[in-house]
């Protein structure tokens, strides 16, 4: 399946480039990065604005500080599970090269049809719309922020993000580390102060917290999709797996440290918020975060979207730099066009497959219903990453003798795998119409499988066409074929 490069530009030496430098992706994550890039793509908006689908659907304080508990053991499995996958498959792209190993091309190429024309640009879009409305919200108080002005900042976050993945993976990753801090700042802000409520003995909101006749069973699994999808994001640092130094060792370590703080911090936020707010006045909240700040800090309130726009802005940025390295990897396998398997001469970043998703991602923030395409698409990507960890089973026996230098016991990822499958086949019973409606996108890469990749009697002029293409871009973008 792999395609040989052009050739184009190969040879090509620069001041900064003494001959015989490889032109690669370096390893540049380091353990302290690796942690930031889950930890920071992990916390975004959600934590700081709208917890309140979870007490919603669960019926009792009690019982969702137990889902929250709960939803980060699970995620801690998924991520033990993708620990192994990691450091025994040594190649960047997360679940794309995970299904292709396992299962084939085919399976693969539907899962990365589905990120590159509805999950990822949709997935950036939205929190790129948060980060936009927060960092504009203190200038237009008490006013509401006009949407063209949102869309406006949003734009121009993007197209910084975009500009900063493309010229350093050294900078990029500094950024991370610095944003991941600036993340943590507004939850210790909440935290400290709610846990020296709780010491006051301001415990009464938590009084009857498990009372049976407020906890809604029925409502139980559509708490527990939402918390899972609260913890998602601790799979992103596979997806830089070539880029990650010594990863038999980080990869885990970096995955059990970043899944253990968030988790605290995801419980320990939420019983803040019970110091302070009751059951009801959460649940009337908008923004759980502000209401937060309000009772306790007064005119200082206005300084949290602004730390919530950065938390946006960390989740943005972490995730195009994942993201990219799934298109860049499926390219190198033959599944997307050449030139996004291209490295800059000199940076060592992979331009083209980072700018990839701007197009679209700016053509679906002006024009197109990103909730309604999140909607028919979020049950997709549990699904996949369940074939992903069925995958890492799949490989236990049918390939015992690969090497691994990482070993969880095989119950981690058959109950994450299971949990999997459930939220699917709760999606499909709770919403028929919405996970039908995605599930027709989704069949689409089948047919755009066999023509675009499997079919090979393709006419001479799409393939000169194709290649014209592929070297005027290698000429505008400075890149060359990546030497891996």
């Amino acid at each position: 399946m792999n395609k040989k490069p052009s050739g184009l530009l190969v040879s090509c030496e620069t001041p900064s480039q003494a001959p015989g430098d490889k032109v690669e992706l370096k390893k540049k994550v380091t353990l302290l990065r690796g942690i930031s890039i889950i930890i920071g793509i992990i916390i975004g908006a959600g934590i700081f604005i709208s917890p309140k689908g979870i007490l919603k659907n669960s019926g009792s304080v009690g019982m969702s500080l137990v889902i929250w508990a709960a939803c980060g053991v699970l995620s801690l499995f998924g991520a033990l599970s993708y620990a192994e996958l990691g450091t025994c498959i040594k190649k960047s792209g997360g679940h794309y090269t995970y299904i292709l190993e396992a299962f084939g091309p085919k399976m693969a190429f539907i899962r990365l049809w589905v990120d590159l024309i509805a999950i990822r640009p949709a997935g950036m879009a939205v929190i790129s719309l948060a980060f936009g409305r927060y960092i504009l919200e203190p200038i237009f108080m008490p006013c509401n922020v006009p949407e063209f002005a949102v869309k406006l900042a949003t734009s121009i976050g993007l197209t910084a993000v975009m500009y900063l993945n493309s010229m350093s993976v050294t900078w990029t990753a500094r950024i991370q580390v610095l944003l991941t801090f600036t993340k943590l700042i507004p939850i210790a802000i909440i935290i400290i102060p709610g846990m020296i409520q709780l010491f006051r003995g301001e415990t009464q909101n938590f009084e009857n917290a498990f009372e049976v006749d407020g906890i809604q069973f029925s409502g139980l699994p559509l708490a527990f999709y939402s918390g899972m999808y609260a913890y998602s994001g601790w799979f992103y640092l596979n997806f830089v797996t070539e880029e990650v130094e010594h990863p038999e060792k980080t990869l885990p370590l970096a995955i059990c440290i970043s899944m253990t703080v968030v988790t605290f911090c995801y419980v320990l936020t939420n019983v803040a918020y019970y110091t302070v707010m009751t059951a009801q006045e959460l649940l009337d909240s908008d923004a759980v975060a502000v209401t937060f700040a309000e009772k306790l800090y007064d005119n200082f309130s206005m300084v949290v979207p602004v730390l919530v726009s950065l938390s946006c802005l960390g989740s943005m940025n972490g995730g195009l730099f994942a993201i990219s390295r799934m298109f860049y990897v499926a390219s190198r396998e033959g599944q997307l066009p050449e030139i996004l398997s291209m490295i800059h001469v000199r940076r060592h970043t992979p331009i083209p497959a980072v700018i990839i998703l701007y197009p679209l991602t700016i053509l679906i923030l002006f024009l197109g219903d990103i909730y309604s395409l999140l909607n028919f698409m979020s049950f997709m990507r549990w699904l996949f990453i369940g074939i992903a960890v069925l995958g890492l089973i799949y490989l236990r026996f049918t390939r015992p003798d690969m090497e691994r230098p990482f070993k969880v016991p095989l119950f981690i990822p058959a109950v994450f795998s299971f949990t999997c499958f459930f939220m699917v086949f709760f999606s499909l019973y709770s919403d028929p119409f919405n996970t039908g409606i995605g599930f027709i996108i989704s069949m689409t890469g089948i047919p755009a499988y066999y023509i675009f990749i499997a079919y090979d009697k393709k006419p001479k002029w799409i393939l000169k066409l194709s290649d014209s293409i592929n070297r005027s871009l290698q000429i505008i973008m400075e890149v060359v074929p990546s030497e891996y």
